[in-house]
Protein backbone atom coordinates (compact mmCIF):
# COMPACT_ATOMS: atom_id res chain seq x y z
CA UNK A 1 0.00 0.00 0.00
CA UNK A 2 1.87 3.31 -0.77
CA UNK A 3 1.64 6.35 1.57
CA UNK A 4 -1.50 8.09 0.41
CA UNK A 5 -3.49 4.81 0.49
CA UNK A 6 -2.13 3.95 4.17
CA UNK A 7 -2.91 8.11 5.13
CA UNK A 8 -6.06 7.51 3.62
CA UNK A 9 -7.09 4.31 5.60
CA UNK A 10 -5.85 5.53 8.82
CA UNK A 11 -7.77 8.61 8.38
CA UNK A 12 -11.03 6.20 7.37
CA UNK A 13 -10.57 4.33 10.92
CA UNK A 14 -10.22 7.60 13.07
CA UNK A 15 -13.43 8.99 11.37
CA UNK A 16 -15.09 5.79 12.04
CA UNK A 17 -13.64 5.41 15.35
CA UNK A 18 -14.82 9.11 16.46
CA UNK A 19 -18.38 8.60 15.01
CA UNK A 20 -18.52 4.88 16.92
CA UNK A 21 -17.59 7.23 20.01
CA UNK A 22 -20.26 9.67 19.52
CA UNK A 23 -23.23 7.81 18.62
CA UNK A 24 -22.72 5.63 21.80
CA UNK A 25 -22.57 8.76 24.18
CA UNK A 26 -26.43 8.68 24.91
CA UNK A 27 -26.10 4.84 26.00
CA UNK A 28 -22.72 5.69 27.74
CA UNK A 29 -24.77 8.38 29.75
CA UNK A 30 -27.66 6.61 29.96
CA UNK A 31 -25.26 3.77 31.58
CA UNK A 32 -24.10 6.33 34.16
CA UNK A 33 -27.52 7.39 34.94
CA UNK A 34 -28.78 4.20 35.55
CA UNK A 35 -26.08 3.21 37.40
CA UNK A 36 -26.74 6.36 40.15
CA UNK A 37 -30.68 4.96 40.38
CA UNK A 38 -29.53 1.07 40.63
CA UNK A 39 -26.66 -0.34 39.78
CA UNK A 40 -25.67 -3.88 42.04
CA UNK A 41 -22.69 -5.13 40.39
CA UNK A 42 -20.62 -2.96 42.98
CA UNK A 43 -22.87 -3.87 46.43
CA UNK A 44 -22.94 -7.76 44.88
CA UNK A 45 -18.84 -7.90 44.75
CA UNK A 46 -18.48 -6.17 48.33
CA UNK A 47 -20.81 -7.67 49.92
CA UNK A 48 -19.77 -11.30 48.87
CA UNK A 49 -16.30 -11.11 49.39
CA UNK A 50 -16.35 -9.72 53.01
CA UNK A 51 -19.13 -12.24 53.85
CA UNK A 52 -17.92 -15.38 52.25
CA UNK A 53 -13.96 -14.38 52.65
CA UNK A 54 -13.88 -11.07 54.96
CA UNK A 55 -10.21 -10.01 56.15
CA UNK A 56 -7.48 -10.69 53.53
CA UNK A 57 -3.84 -10.20 54.94
CA UNK A 58 -1.05 -9.84 52.54
CA UNK A 59 0.15 -13.48 51.92
CA UNK A 60 -1.79 -15.52 53.67
CA UNK A 61 -4.58 -17.83 52.51
CA UNK A 62 -7.24 -15.67 53.29
CA UNK A 63 -6.01 -13.76 50.53
CA UNK A 64 -5.20 -16.37 48.33
CA UNK A 65 -9.34 -17.43 49.09
CA UNK A 66 -10.02 -13.69 48.24
CA UNK A 67 -8.08 -14.48 44.94
CA UNK A 68 -9.97 -17.21 44.21
CA UNK A 69 -13.61 -15.60 44.98
CA UNK A 70 -12.87 -12.58 42.86
CA UNK A 71 -11.85 -14.86 39.89
CA UNK A 72 -14.76 -16.85 39.63
CA UNK A 73 -16.65 -13.27 40.26
CA UNK A 74 -15.18 -11.87 37.29
CA UNK A 75 -15.56 -15.09 35.14
CA UNK A 76 -19.52 -14.76 36.24
CA UNK A 77 -19.97 -11.18 35.42
CA UNK A 78 -18.15 -11.98 31.63
CA UNK A 79 -14.64 -10.79 31.99
CA UNK A 80 -12.35 -12.16 29.47
CA UNK A 81 -8.74 -13.47 29.91
CA UNK A 82 -9.36 -13.67 33.82
CA UNK A 83 -6.49 -14.46 35.58
CA UNK A 84 -4.19 -14.83 38.20
CA UNK A 85 -0.75 -13.25 38.16
CA UNK A 86 1.20 -14.89 41.14
CA UNK A 87 4.66 -13.26 42.42
CA UNK A 88 6.55 -13.98 46.01
CA UNK A 89 6.62 -11.64 48.55
CA UNK A 90 8.12 -11.29 52.00
CA UNK A 91 5.25 -12.01 54.80
CA UNK A 92 4.65 -10.92 58.19
CA UNK A 93 1.49 -11.86 60.21
CA UNK A 94 0.23 -10.21 63.49
CA UNK A 95 0.16 -13.14 65.95
CA UNK A 96 -1.59 -13.11 68.72
CA UNK A 97 -4.09 -10.06 70.02
CA UNK A 98 -1.70 -7.52 71.78
CA UNK A 99 -1.96 -6.56 74.89
CA UNK A 100 -0.51 -3.05 76.29
CA UNK A 101 -0.98 -2.98 80.17
CA UNK A 102 0.16 0.45 82.18
CA UNK A 103 2.19 -1.49 85.17
CA UNK A 104 2.61 2.03 87.23
CA UNK A 105 1.87 4.46 88.76
CA UNK A 106 -1.93 4.06 87.50
CA UNK A 107 -2.29 0.26 86.44
CA UNK A 108 -4.82 -0.37 83.58
CA UNK A 109 -5.23 -2.12 79.91
CA UNK A 110 -4.74 -0.40 76.72
CA UNK A 111 -6.27 -1.47 73.32
CA UNK A 112 -3.24 -2.19 70.74
CA UNK A 113 -2.70 -3.78 67.71
CA UNK A 114 0.73 -4.42 66.20
CA UNK A 115 2.23 -2.25 63.11
CA UNK A 116 3.04 -4.08 60.35
CA UNK A 117 7.45 -5.51 60.46
CA UNK A 118 6.83 -4.83 64.16
CA UNK A 119 8.99 -7.55 65.70
CA UNK A 120 7.63 -9.45 68.34
CA UNK A 121 8.46 -9.04 72.57
CA UNK A 122 7.80 -12.96 72.45
CA UNK A 123 4.61 -13.92 74.54
CA UNK A 124 6.10 -13.00 77.67
CA UNK A 125 6.48 -9.55 76.49
CA UNK A 126 8.24 -6.79 78.00
CA UNK A 127 8.22 -4.20 80.81
CA UNK A 128 9.51 -1.20 80.83
CA UNK A 129 9.51 2.98 81.60
CA UNK A 130 7.32 4.73 79.24
CA UNK A 131 9.29 7.92 77.09
CA UNK A 132 6.36 10.56 75.90
CA UNK A 133 6.93 12.49 72.82
CA UNK A 134 4.40 14.57 71.31
CA UNK A 135 5.78 14.39 68.00
CA UNK A 136 7.74 12.61 65.50
CA UNK A 137 9.77 15.96 65.06
CA UNK A 138 10.29 15.63 69.47
CA UNK A 139 11.57 12.49 68.91
CA UNK A 140 14.26 13.46 66.20
CA UNK A 141 15.55 15.78 68.54
CA UNK A 142 15.93 13.39 71.42
CA UNK A 143 19.86 12.69 72.26
CA UNK A 144 20.96 9.61 70.97
CA UNK A 145 21.23 6.68 73.27
CA UNK A 146 18.45 8.79 75.52
CA UNK A 147 16.14 5.73 75.03
CA UNK A 148 18.13 2.87 75.99
CA UNK A 149 16.06 0.12 77.12
CA UNK A 150 12.87 2.37 77.57
CA UNK A 151 9.63 2.30 75.15
CA UNK A 152 8.67 5.18 72.98
CA UNK A 153 5.68 6.61 73.25
CA UNK A 154 4.73 9.06 70.15
CA UNK A 155 1.26 11.07 69.95
CA UNK A 156 -0.30 13.25 66.78
CA UNK A 157 -3.05 15.67 66.57
CA UNK A 158 -4.73 14.04 63.32
CA UNK A 159 -8.08 15.84 61.93
CA UNK A 160 -10.74 14.91 59.83
CA UNK A 161 -10.46 16.64 55.93
CA UNK A 162 -12.20 16.07 53.01
CA UNK A 163 -9.20 15.52 50.87
CA UNK A 164 -7.46 13.20 53.67
CA UNK A 165 -4.00 15.67 53.47
CA UNK A 166 -3.81 15.11 57.18
CA UNK A 167 -2.51 11.76 56.48
CA UNK A 168 0.51 13.04 55.20
CA UNK A 169 0.92 15.03 58.10
CA UNK A 170 -0.23 12.59 60.61
CA UNK A 171 0.94 9.47 59.17
CA UNK A 172 5.10 9.89 59.76
CA UNK A 173 3.98 8.72 63.44
CA UNK A 174 3.67 5.44 62.12
CA UNK A 175 5.64 5.20 59.27
CA UNK A 176 8.69 6.36 60.61
CA UNK A 177 8.79 6.97 64.14
CA UNK A 178 9.34 3.18 65.51
CA UNK A 179 12.52 3.05 63.48
CA UNK A 180 13.79 6.42 64.78
CA UNK A 181 13.28 5.21 68.48
CA UNK A 182 15.05 1.60 67.81
CA UNK A 183 18.26 4.08 66.45
CA UNK A 184 17.94 6.21 69.45
CA UNK A 185 17.79 2.33 71.84
CA UNK A 186 14.16 1.80 72.14
CA UNK A 187 12.87 -1.55 72.99
CA UNK A 188 9.84 -0.99 71.50
CA UNK A 189 7.62 2.25 70.21
CA UNK A 190 3.68 2.61 70.08
CA UNK A 191 1.91 5.34 68.73
CA UNK A 192 -1.32 6.97 69.12
CA UNK A 193 -3.09 6.04 66.12
CA UNK A 194 -2.95 7.65 62.56
CA UNK A 195 -7.02 8.33 62.36
CA UNK A 196 -9.72 10.31 63.38
CA UNK A 197 -12.01 8.31 65.76
CA UNK A 198 -12.84 8.35 69.02
CA UNK A 199 -13.25 4.68 69.40
CA UNK A 200 -11.47 2.15 71.26
CA UNK A 201 -10.13 0.60 68.17
CA UNK A 202 -6.53 0.75 67.34
CA UNK A 203 -5.53 2.00 63.86
CA UNK A 204 -3.08 -0.83 61.92
CA UNK A 205 -0.52 -0.07 59.21
CA UNK A 206 3.32 -0.71 57.78
CA UNK A 207 6.24 0.94 59.47
CA UNK A 208 9.55 0.80 58.29
CA UNK A 209 12.81 0.55 59.86
CA UNK A 210 15.97 2.08 58.54
CA UNK A 211 18.24 -0.21 56.79
CA UNK A 212 20.74 -1.53 59.49
CA UNK A 213 18.28 -1.01 62.11
CA UNK A 214 17.15 -4.12 64.01
CA UNK A 215 13.00 -4.13 63.71
CA UNK A 216 11.91 -3.40 67.47
CA UNK A 217 7.86 -4.04 68.94
CA UNK A 218 6.08 -1.58 67.46
CA UNK A 219 1.84 -1.25 68.64
CA UNK A 220 -0.76 1.39 68.25
CA UNK A 221 -2.61 2.78 70.77
CA UNK A 222 -6.40 3.35 70.30
CA UNK A 223 -7.26 6.94 70.30
CA UNK A 224 -8.50 7.16 73.65
CA UNK A 225 -6.05 5.25 75.03
CA UNK A 226 -3.31 6.90 73.82
CA UNK A 227 -5.27 10.27 75.27
CA UNK A 228 -5.57 8.55 78.59
CA UNK A 229 -1.90 8.13 78.59
CA UNK A 230 -0.98 11.18 77.83
CA UNK A 231 -2.90 12.43 80.75
CA UNK A 232 -1.41 9.96 83.08
CA UNK A 233 2.41 11.75 82.43
CA UNK A 234 0.29 14.97 83.24
CA UNK A 235 -0.67 13.76 86.51
CA UNK A 236 2.50 11.04 87.54
CA UNK A 237 4.37 14.45 88.64
CA UNK A 238 7.71 12.94 87.49
CA UNK A 239 6.93 9.52 88.54
CA UNK A 240 8.42 6.98 86.15
CA UNK A 241 5.10 5.42 83.98
CA UNK A 242 5.78 1.79 83.45
CA UNK A 243 4.45 -0.46 80.62
CA UNK A 244 4.00 -4.24 79.98
CA UNK A 245 3.53 -4.69 76.00
CA UNK A 246 2.64 -7.84 74.67
CA UNK A 247 2.85 -8.24 70.60
CA UNK A 248 3.48 -11.79 68.97
CA UNK A 249 3.62 -11.01 65.19
CA UNK A 250 5.87 -13.49 63.44
CA UNK A 251 7.84 -13.16 59.97
CA UNK A 252 6.98 -16.04 57.73
CA UNK A 253 9.52 -15.45 54.78
CA UNK A 254 8.64 -15.35 51.31
CA UNK A 255 5.32 -17.04 50.58
CA UNK A 256 3.45 -16.04 47.33
CA UNK A 257 0.42 -13.37 46.85
CA UNK A 258 -0.88 -12.70 43.41
CA UNK A 259 -2.68 -9.96 41.40
CA UNK A 260 -6.10 -10.94 40.30
CA UNK A 261 -7.14 -9.33 36.39
CA UNK A 262 -9.90 -9.41 34.20
CA UNK A 263 -10.80 -7.96 31.04
CA UNK A 264 -13.94 -6.06 28.46
CA UNK A 265 -11.94 -6.76 24.86
CA UNK A 266 -12.63 -3.76 22.93
CA UNK A 267 -13.13 -3.27 19.37
CA UNK A 268 -10.03 -2.75 18.94
CA UNK A 269 -7.38 -4.65 20.89
CA UNK A 270 -4.64 -3.25 19.44
CA UNK A 271 -4.79 0.42 21.12
CA UNK A 272 -3.70 0.27 24.72
CA UNK A 273 -5.59 -0.54 27.49
CA UNK A 274 -7.58 1.56 30.05
CA UNK A 275 -6.63 0.23 33.14
CA UNK A 276 -8.65 0.15 36.63
CA UNK A 277 -7.10 -0.48 39.47
CA UNK A 278 -7.86 -1.52 43.53
CA UNK A 279 -6.35 -3.85 45.75
CA UNK A 280 -8.01 -6.81 47.14
CA UNK A 281 -5.88 -7.18 50.27
CA UNK A 282 -6.81 -6.04 54.00
CA UNK A 283 -5.68 -5.90 57.27
CA UNK A 284 -6.53 -8.36 59.51
CA UNK A 285 -8.97 -6.64 61.79
CA UNK A 286 -11.96 -5.60 59.86
CA UNK A 287 -13.17 -7.32 56.61
CA UNK A 288 -11.56 -4.92 54.21
CA UNK A 289 -14.97 -3.25 52.91
CA UNK A 290 -14.01 0.01 52.83
CA UNK A 291 -10.22 -0.62 52.32
CA UNK A 292 -10.42 -2.32 49.41
CA UNK A 293 -13.04 -4.20 48.39
CA UNK A 294 -15.65 -0.90 47.70
CA UNK A 295 -12.64 -0.02 45.21
CA UNK A 296 -12.58 -3.50 43.62
CA UNK A 297 -16.10 -2.80 43.43
CA UNK A 298 -17.00 0.32 41.41
CA UNK A 299 -14.13 -0.56 38.66
CA UNK A 300 -15.06 -3.53 38.05
CA UNK A 301 -18.69 -2.28 37.84
CA UNK A 302 -17.82 0.62 35.76
CA UNK A 303 -16.47 -1.94 33.49
CA UNK A 304 -19.36 -3.97 33.12
CA UNK A 305 -21.30 -0.97 32.92
CA UNK A 306 -19.43 0.94 29.82
CA UNK A 307 -19.84 -2.76 28.37
CA UNK A 308 -23.89 -2.41 28.91
CA UNK A 309 -23.45 0.49 26.54
CA UNK A 310 -21.82 -0.69 23.37
CA UNK A 311 -18.27 -2.88 23.18
CA UNK A 312 -15.91 -0.12 23.91
CA UNK A 313 -13.12 1.07 21.36
CA UNK A 314 -10.53 -0.13 24.10
CA UNK A 315 -10.17 -3.02 26.36
CA UNK A 316 -11.09 -2.02 29.49
CA UNK A 317 -8.33 -3.89 32.25
CA UNK A 318 -9.26 -4.04 35.93
CA UNK A 319 -6.53 -4.96 37.83
CA UNK A 320 -6.78 -6.21 41.52
CA UNK A 321 -3.27 -5.80 43.30
CA UNK A 322 -2.30 -8.37 46.14
CA UNK A 323 -0.45 -7.26 48.87
CA UNK A 324 -0.52 -3.16 48.46
CA UNK A 325 -0.77 -2.83 52.50
CA UNK A 326 2.27 -4.53 53.32
CA UNK A 327 4.53 -2.71 51.11
CA UNK A 328 2.62 -2.56 47.43
CA UNK A 329 4.17 -5.77 46.33
CA UNK A 330 1.61 -6.33 43.82
CA UNK A 331 1.67 -3.13 42.24
CA UNK A 332 5.14 -3.56 41.65
CA UNK A 333 5.24 -6.88 40.58
CA UNK A 334 2.44 -5.61 37.73
CA UNK A 335 4.71 -2.86 37.01
CA UNK A 336 7.75 -5.27 36.26
CA UNK A 337 6.29 -8.11 34.23
CA UNK A 338 4.18 -5.35 32.49
CA UNK A 339 6.07 -2.19 32.07
CA UNK A 340 6.63 -2.64 28.36
CA UNK A 341 3.04 -2.68 27.56
CA UNK A 342 1.67 0.62 26.42
CA UNK A 343 -1.38 1.97 29.07
CA UNK A 344 -3.65 4.15 27.52
CA UNK A 345 -4.33 5.78 30.82
CA UNK A 346 -4.68 4.37 34.84
CA UNK A 347 -7.21 5.28 37.64
CA UNK A 348 -7.45 3.90 40.68
CA UNK A 349 -10.53 3.73 43.68
CA UNK A 350 -8.62 3.11 47.16
CA UNK A 351 -10.50 5.56 49.45
CA UNK A 352 -13.28 4.09 50.89
CA UNK A 353 -17.25 4.31 48.89
CA UNK A 354 -18.26 8.02 49.74
CA UNK A 355 -19.00 10.35 46.66
CA UNK A 356 -16.68 11.42 44.46
CA UNK A 357 -16.50 15.67 44.32
CA UNK A 358 -13.85 16.26 41.99
CA UNK A 359 -11.95 15.25 38.62
CA UNK A 360 -8.70 15.32 38.31
CA UNK A 361 -5.91 14.52 35.08
CA UNK A 362 -2.25 15.06 34.27
CA UNK A 363 -3.54 16.09 31.17
CA UNK A 364 -5.31 19.10 31.49
CA UNK A 365 -2.37 21.36 30.03
CA UNK A 366 -1.69 18.92 27.06
CA UNK A 367 -4.81 17.24 26.55
CA UNK A 368 -7.53 20.19 27.55
CA UNK A 369 -10.15 19.19 25.19
CA UNK A 370 -9.97 15.75 26.50
CA UNK A 371 -9.80 17.13 30.22
CA UNK A 372 -13.01 19.87 29.61
CA UNK A 373 -15.04 17.22 28.11
CA UNK A 374 -14.69 14.46 31.04
CA UNK A 375 -15.14 17.48 33.70
CA UNK A 376 -18.37 18.25 31.83
CA UNK A 377 -19.84 14.39 31.59
CA UNK A 378 -19.39 14.47 35.41
CA UNK A 379 -20.51 17.68 36.57
CA UNK A 380 -24.36 16.24 36.61
CA UNK A 381 -23.07 13.91 39.19
CA UNK A 382 -21.97 17.15 41.59
CA UNK A 383 -18.30 16.57 40.79
CA UNK A 384 -16.29 19.81 40.41
CA UNK A 385 -13.08 19.69 38.16
CA UNK A 386 -9.52 20.38 39.61
CA UNK A 387 -6.15 21.87 38.23
CA UNK A 388 -4.42 20.05 40.46
CA UNK A 389 -1.91 17.07 38.26
CA UNK A 390 -3.21 13.73 39.30
CA UNK A 391 -0.45 11.20 40.63
CA UNK A 392 -2.44 8.15 40.76
CA UNK A 393 -3.71 5.36 43.57
CA UNK A 394 -0.43 3.02 45.27
CA UNK A 395 -1.64 0.03 42.65
CA UNK A 396 -1.14 1.67 39.09
CA UNK A 397 3.10 2.11 39.13
CA UNK A 398 3.13 0.20 36.14
CA UNK A 399 1.34 4.30 34.58
CA UNK A 400 3.73 6.06 36.72
CA UNK A 401 6.53 3.56 35.74
CA UNK A 402 5.50 4.39 31.74
CA UNK A 403 4.90 8.16 32.52
CA UNK A 404 1.44 8.02 30.88
CA UNK A 405 -1.69 9.47 31.57
CA UNK A 406 -3.41 9.21 35.03
CA UNK A 407 -6.85 10.28 36.76
CA UNK A 408 -8.02 10.93 40.01
CA UNK A 409 -11.81 10.42 40.82
CA UNK A 410 -11.32 12.29 44.34
CA UNK A 411 -13.51 10.87 46.94
CA UNK A 412 -15.21 12.31 50.25
CA UNK A 413 -12.26 11.25 52.91
CA UNK A 414 -13.89 13.01 55.97
CA UNK A 415 -15.13 9.75 57.47
CA UNK A 416 -12.42 7.34 55.91
CA UNK A 417 -9.34 7.78 58.95
CA UNK A 418 -12.13 6.90 61.39
CA UNK A 419 -12.39 3.42 59.93
CA UNK A 420 -9.13 2.98 57.88
CA UNK A 421 -7.39 0.13 59.36
CA UNK A 422 -9.64 -0.67 61.98
CA UNK A 423 -12.30 -3.42 63.19
CA UNK A 424 -15.06 -1.19 62.19
CA UNK A 425 -13.68 -1.35 58.17
CA UNK A 426 -16.68 -3.40 57.45
CA UNK A 427 -19.87 -3.64 55.42
CA UNK A 428 -22.00 -1.69 57.13
CA UNK A 429 -19.81 1.72 57.06
CA UNK A 430 -20.60 1.60 52.95
CA UNK A 431 -23.64 3.98 52.26
CA UNK A 432 -25.43 2.51 48.93
CA UNK A 433 -26.26 5.61 47.47
CA UNK A 434 -22.77 7.02 47.37
CA UNK A 435 -21.44 3.87 46.52
CA UNK A 436 -23.60 4.32 43.26
CA UNK A 437 -22.73 7.68 42.57
CA UNK A 438 -19.24 6.69 42.80
CA UNK A 439 -20.01 3.52 40.42
CA UNK A 440 -21.76 6.24 38.09
CA UNK A 441 -19.15 8.84 37.89
CA UNK A 442 -16.55 5.73 36.84
CA UNK A 443 -19.27 4.09 34.40
CA UNK A 444 -19.11 8.28 32.77
CA UNK A 445 -15.72 8.65 32.79
CA UNK A 446 -14.29 5.17 31.92
CA UNK A 447 -16.19 4.87 28.66
CA UNK A 448 -15.20 8.64 27.55
CA UNK A 449 -11.29 6.82 28.17
CA UNK A 450 -12.35 3.69 26.55
CA UNK A 451 -13.97 5.00 23.20
CA UNK A 452 -11.57 8.00 22.99
CA UNK A 453 -9.71 6.95 19.44
CA UNK A 454 -6.49 9.38 19.73
CA UNK A 455 -3.63 9.04 22.24
CA UNK A 456 -5.03 10.24 25.76
CA UNK A 457 -1.87 11.88 26.69
CA UNK A 458 -0.16 14.32 24.06
CA UNK A 459 2.93 15.35 26.19
CA UNK A 460 3.78 17.41 28.79
CA UNK A 461 5.14 17.05 32.31
CA UNK A 462 4.17 13.26 33.93
CA UNK A 463 4.27 13.80 37.84
CA UNK A 464 6.09 11.48 39.81
CA UNK A 465 4.47 9.08 42.77
CA UNK A 466 3.50 11.12 45.49
CA UNK A 467 6.26 11.24 48.32
CA UNK A 468 3.68 9.54 50.82
CA UNK A 469 1.55 6.72 49.24
CA UNK A 470 -1.38 5.37 51.38
CA UNK A 471 -0.35 1.77 52.86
Amino acid sequence: MNTAHTALAALSLAVLSTTAASAQTPALDAAADAALEGDSHAWDFVEGITTEVGPRQAGTEAEARGRAWATAWLKAKGFRNVAVEPYMMPTWIPGEPGKAMIVSPFPQSFAVAPLGTSASTGPDGITAEVVMFRSVADLRAAPEGSLEGKIAFVSNAMTPTQDGSQYGFAGPTRWVAAGIAAQKGAIATVIKSVGTDSHRNPHTGGTTFPEGVAPTPAGALSNPDAANLERMFARAGGRPITMKLVLTPQDLGMTESGNVVGEIVGRNPSLPPVLLACHLDSWWLGTGAIDDGAGCAIASAAALNVAKAGQPLRTIRVLMAGAEETGLWGSKAYSEAHRDEPIAVGLESDFGADRIWRFDSNFADSNPDLHQRIGGAVARFGVSTGRDPATGGADINVVRDQKGAIIDLQQDGTRYFDLHHTPDDTLDKIDPAQLRQNVAVWTQVVGILANEPNAILTGGPVPAAPAIMKK
